[in-house]
This record gives structure tokens, C-alpha cells and sequence, in this order.
């Protein structure tokens, strides 16, 4: 017997919600991330990072998923794989602008894929956002710019980090556009994209420094944040984007995940000891109006859908 339509629309709402709260953790898992990472790269360079974290996580994610990915199409692979030569170019930008710059900077200019991601998605239907997702964009950038300290004040670690963002919301596009309606699972496409990215960079590395690169002299810092990456900001918080993404819009991901910038900034301040001032918490309080204003029209557009 099918579902009535009563029956089904309280059900969706309540898949979207459960999505936009699964979002909403993964923002906060990737705030503390910031300070983490800031601390791990005391002990080992960008790319090397990258290699133990994704391949902690690719070993997680495959066993989790071999049965998925042995009867997997390979076209869903194929898509994977790009997903994940996607993935590698963010961490490679990010990490890298995050050894450059403050943990504080790097999770709040992270933020302005909230701008880039509703541009992009409806740039691609050839259509504009609404112009409530627009005005919010613009005050979550504003807040940006005042946590920031202004244009003049940005460095180039700060604009690599910016490049990361645009990065970012192309794969929340991405991810939606190739992945919906695939059979491919959540857990089998993280495992895919984890093997990709470290895959790429032990080839990086291989080609430009040899294999003794990869050794490191560290204590259980350095490889605690490597678990805490792998687990928690990669294994799930990617398992469960790659989830939420499939039950909403890219555009209400993008303005979920800018959230992500305030944990990153109150965990900065809380772990690193990095500066709070007055300015800092206006530039906070806006980029928090910018984006639940954007998420609210969002909400409208699809209810009105």
C-alpha cells in the first residue's frame, strides 16, 4: 500500500531536519579541526599530514565498505574518484594556508563557501539565488571581513585558504550533482575519495622527495590529531556530508557548514590561546545572521518547490 501524501511530507521534513542536524555536527567536528591541525603541523609537513590522515581513513571506510565497493559500478567509482581528486586539492590549499596563517583566520575565511556555494548551484540551472540568500551571503562575508581584520590585512596563506573555500562548494555541488540517485553508499564513496586523496599524495611525494619523506619523529600528539582527523573530521564528517547532501540541497549545506567558521574561532581561542576582541564577535554575530537567513529562504524556496 503506498503512502499518502500526509504521511510522506512530515516524513521528508523530518529526513531534511535529521540532515541539517548531522550537518550542523560535522561544522563543529571541522572548527576544532583548525587548532588540531595548526598543531600537527609543527611535527610534519602539509603533504605528509594529508597522507596518514586519508590513509587512516581509507582503511576505516574500506573495510567498513568492502562489500559495497566489491559489486560497486564503475562508473560510480569513476565518480568517486573525481570526488576525491577534488577532496586532495581543498586539503592541499587548506593545510597548506593553514601552515601560513592563524587557525583563527583559516576557519573564518573557510566561511565564504557559504557565498560561493548558492552562486554555484543555481549558476549551474541558470538561475539566481534568491535575493534573501544572496543579502545573507554578502552579511556573512562582512562578518569575514571584520573577524579578519579587512583586505589590507589578508596574507597569502589567507588567500590560499580562500581558494580552499571556492573548492569547498564545488564539491558540495559536486557531490550532489554526480552522486544523486547512484547506488553507490555514503561509507563506500567516503572510502573512494580517502583512497584517492591519500593516493595522490604519496604519488606527490614520491615524485618529489622520495619515500624517506614520509618517516616522522613525533609523540603521541602528533598521532593522536592524526586519529582525531581521520576518525572524526574525516570518516564520518564525510560519511555524513556525503549522506546530508543526498536528503537536501547544496545550498542549505553551504550555509550549514558556515557555521563552522564560529567553533573554529571559539576553539581557536580556547585551544591555541588566539585572540578574542570586540570587533572579532560582531564579525561572529553576522556571519551567524548572514547564514541562517540564507538557510531560512532556502527553506522557503524548497517549501514553495
Amino acid at each position: 500500500m503506498s503512502c499518502s501524501p500526509g504521511i510522506a511530507a512530515p516524513t521528508a521534513r523530518r529526513s531534511t531536519l535529521a540532515a541539517d542536524a548531522m550537518v550542523l555536527a560535522v561544522a563543529v567536528v571541522w572548527g576544532a579541526s583548525y587548532p588540531v591541525t595548526k598543531g600537527a603541523l609543527a611535527h610534519a609537513p602539509v603533504l605528509v599530514l594529508i597522507v596518514y590522515r586519508f590513509a587512516v581513513s581509507a582503511c576505516v571506510m574500506g573495510l567498513a565498505a568492502r562489500r559495497e565497493l566489491a559489486c560497486a559500478p564503475r562508473g560510480d567509482i569513476l565518480r568517486g574518484i573525481v570526488l576525491g581528486a577534488i577532496l586532495a586539492a581543498i586539503f592541499t590549499v587548506e593545510i597548506a594556508g593553514l601552515a601560513l596563517t592563524s587557525a583563527t583566520n583559516a576557519a573564518l575565511i573557510i566561511s565564504l563557501c557559504t557565498l560561493f556555494t548558492p552562486f554555484l548551484d543555481h549558476g549551474l540551472s541558470r538561475r539566481l539565488p534568491p535575493p534573501v540568500v544572496i543579502a545573507g551571503a554578502a552579511v556573512a562575508c562582512l562578518g569575514v571581513g571584520l573577524l579578519v581584520g579587512g583586505l589590507t590585512a589578508w596574507t597569502f596563506g589567507d588567500g590560499l585558504i580562500l581558494l580552499a573555500a571556492v573548492l569547498r562548494a564545488v564539491m558540495v555541488v559536486s557531490t550532489q550533482r554526480l552522486m544523486a540517485s547512484r547506488p553507490l553508499s555514503s561509507r563506500a564513496l567516503t572510502a573512494v575519495q580517502s583512497a584517492t586523496v591519500a593516493g595522490l599524495a604519496v604519488l606527490t611525494l614520491l615524485l618529489t622527495q622520495g619515500g624517506g619523506a614520509l618517516a616522522v619523529r613525533a609523540g603521541a600528539g602528533f598521532w593522536g590529531s592524526v586519529a582525531f582527523l581521520s576518525l572524526f573530521c574525516t570518516v564520518a564528517a564525510f560519511y555524513v556530508q556525503n549522506a546530508a547532501v543526498r536528503l537536501t540541497s547544496p545550498t542549505r549545506v553551504g550555509f550549514l557548514m558556515g557555521t563552522e567558521p564560529l567553533f573554529g574561532f571559539a576553539l581557536a581561542h580556547v585551544l591555541l590561546s588566539e585572540p578574542v576582541t570586540a570587533r572579532a564577535l560582531l564579525g561572529a554575530a553576522l556571519i551567524v545572521a548572514g547564514t541562517f537567513a540564507g538557510l531560512l529562504a532556502d527553506r522557503r524556496e524548497e517549501t514553495a518547490a
